[in-house]
């Protein structure tokens, strides 16, 4: 009996738990907080009006912490407060005063949804926007955004000014069905982080990213993610991140994937449909690789790669398929980047190389890379272009 005990007492510090979210947690928060090494947190099959944040959480090698979605979904927007709202003509309604805390970035990734539908009014975090329409220029569904230039600090980077949606005449402001974003992100990562396992879940409508990944993390592994209609990218590492991705679906963000800084990620098994600035974004002196992938290209931009002059930006490509749906765009392989491709189509796509590409058993634009995988050939596709500044190898 006493040794039961002294193993009962030490159950706690020794043996893996499962902590369910309302029933073992309050929360997601509580849940994370209290998860130790080896503790997988479970949530339900249903929408979470929440985000999960990890800030300095670390699991142990072969002891991960594991945050099972089984289906979940994080929503990042609210019903919009009518109290916030003023008619101010039949069928404009004005708020002066949505957020405690705006500025430049915040907006350029801002967003409605009316009836479930993601209003951006052609705009992006990145890549080219229009601009605001004026507010009797809008149509029912519609919004913008004016300045208010008088109620800024020049010391500040905050900005003032009045967002402003139209409705048909006659429709009551709480019966549009409007949601706004109010988290900056669905699965968030600040600080150093370690051996940490994310899966089984759908990040959705955060005015930020779906996945956003900072600071500096080691073994950390996403398996079965999907972002869907993000503000900014469906997942982006940061800094000196180091993760894999192994199933990834991200579908109507503003960029499929954009990873910056020193971070070494690797991506297997994903698709990316519908995003609108940037496709595949990789950016700075990191270490990619994207294995088996479906790009259904309408953004802006399909592929950008590009590196900076204190150091180099590498991307491995192997069984990577980017099929161009609207008009032809031009992939970049810009100065101080690197680009290895094995087995990859890139349909209706012109490619422009600047740093250095090698191609091996891949077509571009349905014509074949020389056998030799030595892109200085003669058979090289006319639309691989090779610019003056940089040389194809």
């Amino acid at each position: 009996m006493k040794v039961f005990l002294i193993l009962s007492a030490l159950c706690p510090m020794l043996c893996a738990r499962d902590i369910h979210v309302g029933k073992d947690a309050p929360t997601i928060a509580h849940a994370i907080k209290a998860a130790q090494p080896g503790d997988t947190i479970h949530l339900e099959p249903k929408i979470y009006p929440d985000y999960a944040g990890f800030y300095g959480k670390k699991g142990e090698p072969g002891k991960p912490i594991t945050l099972d979605g089984h289906g979940a979904t994080l929503e990042g927007s609210d019903p919009l407060d009518t109290a916030q709202w003023k008619e101010v003509s039949p069928g404009l309604f004005a708020a002066d005063n949505l957020l405690p805390s705006l500025n430049d970035a915040l907006i350029g990734r801002w967003f409605f949804l009316f009836d479930g539908r993601m209003q951006l009014m052609n705009r992006t975090s990145k890549g080219r926007s229009a601009p605001f329409k004026k507010p009797g220029e809008l149509q029912p569904g519609e919004w913008t955004f004016v300045k208010d230039p008088a109620r800024e600090k020049p010391s500040s980077k905050q900005i003032y000014g009045t967002f402003f949606v139209r409705l048909v005449p006659g429709t009551k402001l709480a019966d549009a069905g409007i949601f706004v974003p109010v988290r900056s992100a669905g699965v968030q990562f600040s600080g150093d982080n370690a051996h940490l396992v994310i899966k089984n879940l759908t990040a959705t409508h955060p005015y930020n990213d779906g996945f956003n990944i900072h600071g500096d993390c080691r073994d950390c592994v996403f398996e079965n993610i999907r972002a869907i209609e993000c503000g900014d990218d469906g997942i982006s590492a940061h800094e000196s991140a180091q993760y894999r991705v192994d199933g990834l679906v991200s579908i109507g963000n503003s960029t499929g994937i954009t990873d910056t800084g020193t971070a070494q990620t690797s991506y297997r098994n994903i698709y990316l449909a519908r995003n609108v600035g940037f496709d595949l974004y990789f950016l700075d002196e990191g270490r990619y690789s994207i294995t088996n992938a479906l790009v259904l290209s309408s953004a802006q931009n399909p592929l950008t790669i590009t590196g900076r002059a204190t150091g180099d930006c590498r991307m491995k490509m192997d069984n990577v398929l980017i099929r161009r749906l609207s008009e032809p765009r031009t992939g970049h392989v810009a100065l101080h980047a690197t680009l290895e491709a094995r087995n990859c189509t890139f349909e209706n796509l012109d490619i422009q190389v600047a740093g250095t590409a090698t191609w091996t058993n891949c077509l571009i634009d349905g014509k074949a890379t020389p056998a030799s995988g030595n892109g200085s050939g003669a058979n090289l596709n006319a639309r691989l272009k090779l610019l003056p500044a940089g040389s194809l190898n």
